[in-house]
């Protein structure tokens, strides 16, 4: 394609300079491509509205109780109710939670995740069927009968994309139920990927004050602020209390002592999640690494220019003046920036998919990240601010007539000033500061990544363990007990599988991300009158789950089938509970505990080892561990848990046929059980150190770069000084200096240049890195190995760097060295 204009011969001119045009390139699409590949995560993940008509009106109905401790706390039933009922600020609301059920009678058992929502969830996200209909308010009745709308996706896969599926019955948690609607492909809600959608079905008769288990969206009213949304909120939260009745043993003080708030926020927040400070992080970290590239090809234009001083001269003595010799500098490093952008383009689109794979689990939005004409625009926008950034500093050195004539007067015998490569020194400097920033990051996630593979999770060996969930719903089995006996049965069949040495069961596996959390009352600390106590963690597992996870037991005894079946009142709890009231673990024993004021007590029998439950970068939770099947637990005279995660501790883990042995081990005891979630251990703790992992790598990969720009931009110093006193070094050598010399001489520039960067790194890291304090964990954002090293690892290779091009100085013959010169 041919170039008109100025701009056409001045790319012909780069072309004619194959090795230089190619570096500069190259060096400039390494860094543009990188900004543009995570500005393309950046846009599609946090910038780009919500895939919803007039988003912007979209909320997350949260709530705050500072009395409680919670600066973020779910929706529960009973406000949501009196929200769609009192609201003068939403047009629409609705509640949600995510859901899983079994899908029987269509060859193999299967469990699907699925979504329970009220009628008010999809108009107010203003979503269509895209096939029947959408629920609508008697759907939502628990007097209704059983009714389900499909994904778009679960509808291809298990119906062909039938439309005749409408009407259909499906069996979900052995209830038939009526298809009623099929959601459109362009769905999604929030970052969950479900294959049904629910109605709720609340009872209003059921509902009580409290219950935050739920999430809650709304969409405002044209016009209305998110202050003014919260402050409507605020004003309804007291007529919850007169509309709703009480937990058993709660008072409407104790609400009244947890200060329950308004905390609405958009809902692109909820969707995003904290997923959002990695992203700008390591957007940070790029763009670092496109100002290193930009000081490197301009010591490249500096070096170019100051070959070009005869040409200038002479076309400021033709009549060119400073502002004509300025665009000719200048035009030459735009053409080259564009370039530079192109390519990058051509390297963001690989590095985009190799973003998406590295990402942490469960990256939002992942179909939104591409490039579009935003990030086209983005990537023109950084390649003329690159090219204008490294094209100035010989633009302003070179491009007064004056100048360039006296430099041209210097001839080839002249030997160069220092005014002459202070410029150079300095982007050098400029260079490695950067560097030193990136190194010291990336050595802070080094460090934070060691420091979370030696944390003690709570469990022994989990290489060993292999995880899954099964569910019995009360359609299939109607007795409480006998579903609890037919968990019971399907533990002692997978005792049976060889290799298998211990089964457990529980609510909630370690880092699986279920969490459940209430209130404790203490029998020996009694709470303020009308105060709530703390929350803690609530987890319901029979005796085997402790040794299966290779969680120790430090006092006391663990539960027992017995205590299941005869639902006797009593309870294990952590050692970090038991530390909080009785300092002692074994002091715990033997004392008493509640749910609420009006439950019975129960006996503490045993205190186990605290677990990680929330990850590896978070403190273990206070635990309470219950029995499987308990009576007068809250407002229910027998409670059984029924979905359930399996604990399997083999010896065989990474046999190809364990994982269809399970299943046929399930199948054996009831053939209408699905199984799923079928995860490792390691699995399950590798995804809570996800971010962590991503960080790591983006800060490793940009602070390589940033080290080799580094690096070859010291020894492209030193080797052109070199060149540039080659008459010098021969008349030195000539008068007796020895090789040692004259290494030494650029061996101290190399090393000052080095050193001057490394402490203004230092100074610069000290303050930026503070940032990333939140991504950190075991380790300061001042961590003094971590500086230490950096400043030492960096001066040794910028030694490296120096010593190659002085040691070939230091072999001129000096009268080569002369023959060149003249």
């Amino acid at each position: 394609m041919k170039i008109p204009g100025k701009f056409g011969r001045v790319a012909r001119r780069l072309v004619r300079m194959p090795l230089f045009t190619s570096v500069a390139v190259l060096t400039l699409a390494l860094g543009i491509g990188a900004n543009t590949a995570i500005f393309s995560v950046i846009r599609g993940v946090l910038l780009k509205p919500l895939p919803f008509d007039e988003p912007e009106r979209l909320v997350g109905v949260w709530h705050t109780a500072p009395g409680l401790g919670m600066p973020l706390l779910n929706q529960a039933p009973s406000l949501y109710l009196t929200y769609r009922e009192e609201s003068h600020t939403f047009e629409e609301s609705g509640m949600w939670a995510t859901d899983a059920v079994a899908v029987t009678g269509a060859g193999e058992p299967e469990r699907v995740s699925a979504l329970d929502v009220t009628d008010g969830v999809l108009p107010t996200l203003r979503v269509q069927a895209e096939v029947g209909r959408r629920f609508n308010a008697e759907d939502d009745s628990p007097k209704s009968p059983e009714r389900v709308m499909l994904m778009h996706g679960y509808w291809a896969k298990k119906f062909g994309s039938d439309p005749s599926v409408i009407g259909r019955q499906i069996v979900l948690d052995g209830k038939p139920t009526e298809i009623i609607g099929v959601l459109p492909a362009s769905f999604r809600f929030m970052n969950l990927n479900p294959q049904l959608v629910l109605p709720m079905r609340i009872n209003r008769a059921d509902v009580f004050v409290g219950n935050f288990s739920y999430q809650g969206l709304a969409r405002l009213k044209p016009g209305v602020t998110l202050e003014q949304a919260n402050a409507d909120v605020a004003r309804m939260i007291p007529l919850v209390m007169q509309r709703f009745p009480m937990p058993p043993g709660f008072t409407k003080e104790m609400f009244s002592q947890a200060r329950i708030g308004a905390n609405l926020r958009p809902l692109s927040q909820d969707v995003i999640g904290d997923v959002g400070r990695v992203l700008w992080v390591v957007f940070g970290t790029v763009g670092i690494v496109l100002l290193i590239a930009c000081a490197n090809v301009a010591n490249l234009f500096l070096v170019r220019a100051e070959g070009r001083q005869q040409e200038l001269a002479i076309h400021a003595a033709l009549g060119a003046g400073a502002r004509r010799i300025a665009w000719e500098l200048l035009s030459e490093s735009l053409v080259l920036a564009v370039a530079g952008g192109l390519a990058g383009m051509v390297l963001a689109q690989a590095g985009i998919r190799a973003l998406v794979a590295l990402a942490p689990s469960g990256l939002p939005r992942v179909q939104d990240i591409g490039i579009d004409l935003v990030v086209v625009a983005f990537t023109l926008a950084i390649s003329l601010f690159a090219g204008v950034l490294f094209g100035v500093i010989p633009v302003i050195k070179f491009s007064t007539p004056r100048l360039a004539a006296a430099l041209s007067q210097g001839g080839r015998l002249g030997t160069a000033s220092r005014q002459r490569h202070r410029a150079r020194n300095t982007l050098v400097v400029i260079e490695i500061a950067l560097a030193v920033v990136l190194l010291v990051g990336s050595g802070l996630m080094i460090r934070t990544f060691q420091a979370m593979r030696h944390v003690d999770p709570g469990f022994v060996n989990p290489s060993q363990v292999i995880t899954m969930r099964v569910s019995i719903p009360d359609a299939l089995i109607k007795d409480n007990a006998q579903a609890i006996r037919t968990h019971e049965a399907i533990v002692r069949r997978l005792e049976q599988i060889p290799g298998v040495t211990a089964v457990g069961l529980s609510s909630a596996i370690a880092m699986d991300g279920y969490d459940n959390n209430d209130p404790i009352f203490v029998e020996d600390f009694p709470s303020p009158e009308g105060r709530i106590p703390a929350l803690r963690r609530y987890k319901f597992t029979d005796g085997s789950y402790f040794t299966s996870m290779g969680n120790r037991l430090i006092a006391g005894r663990l539960l027992t089938w017995n205590d299941t079946y005869q639902m006797a009142p009593v309870v294990v709890v952590s050692e970090k509970l038991a530390r909080e009231y009785w300092k002692d673990p074994a002091l715990a024993v033997g004392r008493r505990v509640r749910n609420t004021p009006s439950n019975p007590w129960r006996t503490i029998v045993g205190v186990v080892g605290d677990e990680r439950d929330d990850g590896l970068a978070k403190p273990s939770p206070t635990t309470v561990y219950w029995p499987l099947l308990i009576k007068e637990f809250w407002n229910q005279d027998v409670q059984a848990q029924r979905s359930l995660s399996y604990v399997v501790r083999t010896e065989r883990p990474k046999s190809p046929t364990l994982v269809k042995e399970i299943q046929q081990a399930v199948w054996t005891v009831n053939g209408s059980l699905p199984v799923a979630n079928v995860r490792t251990l390691p699995e399950i703790m590798s995804a809570s150190m996800a971010q962590t992992s991503f960080a790591l790598v983006m800060l490793g990969i940009a602070a390589a770069v940033a080290l080799a720009l580094g690096v070859v931009g010291i020894y492209g110093v030193i080797a052109y000084v070199a060149a540039q006193r080659t008459k010098e070094i021969g008349i030195r050598i000539a008068l007796g200096a020895v090789a040692r010399d004259v290494t030494n001489l650029f061996l101290r520039q190399g090393v000052l240049l080095a050193a001057v960067g490394i402490v203004i790194g230092l100074v610069a890291a000290a303050a930026v890195t503070r940032v990333m304090a939140t991504l950190l964990y075991g380790v300061g954002a001042l961590d003094p190995v971590t500086y230490v090293s950096v400043a030492l690892g960096l001066g040794l290779t910028a030694l490296l760097a120096s010593y190659v091009p002085a040691a070939r100085a230091a072999r001129i013959q000096p009268a080569e060295a002369l023959r060149r010169e003249l």
